[in-house]
């Protein structure tokens, strides 16, 4: 069963030529991603970020290759934080049905946003590049977005008994992304002017409950169709 399953603490092991540059690269990227949180990836500097990571300026060229890919990195490690990919292709190889299949990727995606994942660098990251997309939102997709989505449409086909590629299965898709991607690019201030404290703030447990019920019940009406006026392909 997947409730027995926890989602690890994503710990990416950051690759370099020895112990000490391995160090040296993780402490690289942990100073830029906060910069970038910061300032977006337009108005960092190498410099700032090496001075940040008590490095030089040239260990960015040595091990991103540049300013630029050194934020495609800060990306793609910005979105493995909130969801570990091999974790989920984890979950998707399980026995499990389908719908725990996806009530464990939505309580891992709703925990990583309003948990301690939320007080680092990733979300800032991650929100001003939905906002604002750069070259390197070309390899977050590949890298880390599309696998993930592959994954969670295979969890929505088979409980809807759809073919994957199918428009229903896609549009299920964006209405249960939609809000998680909302808690994102969301400040807290702004959150607390579209909800209430008691609605989302501390109440982890309670919004996870929530979602599940939301995303069971939308499936659900979907799967059977609404003969009130639904297009006959939902039906």
């Amino acid at each position: 069963m997947l409730g027995s399953m926890k989602r690890p603490v994503p710990t990416r092991k950051p690759t370099g030529r020895r112990d000490d540059g391995a160090a040296t690269r993780l402490q690289i990227l942990e100073a830029a991603g906060a910069v970038f949180a910061e300032k977006g990836a337009g108005h960092a500097t190498g410099k700032e970020i090496a001075e940040r990571a008590g490095s030089n300026s040239a260990a960015v060229n040595y091990y991103f290759g540049g300013v630029d890919g050194l934020y495609a990195e800060v990306l793609v490690e910005a979105h493995h934080r909130l969801m570990d990919l091999e974790f989920l292709q984890g979950v998707a190889g399980s026995a499990a049905p389908p719908a725990e299949k996806l009530d464990t990727f939505l309580e891992g995606m709703v925990r990583a946003v309003l948990g301690p994942v939320s007080s680092g660098w990733a979300l800032r990251v991650l929100g001003r590049e939905m906002l604002h997309p750069s070259a390197a939102f070309q390899t977050l997709l590949a890298k880390e977005v599309l696998p993930k989505k592959q994954i969670v449409t295979g969890f929505l086909a088979e409980i809807l008994g759809r073919a994957p590629d199918d428009p229903v299965v896609a549009r299920c898709a964006l209405s249960i992304i939609g809000p998680i991607a909302l808690l994102i690019v969301g400040s807290p201030a702004m959150l607390q002017q579209v909800a209430p404290p008691a609605a989302v703030a501390g109440q982890v447990d309670a919004m996870v409950a929530h979602v599940r019920r939301f995303v069971q019940g939308g499936l659900a009406a979907v799967a059977a169709g609404d003969e009130r006026g639904a297009p006959d392909e939902a039906r």
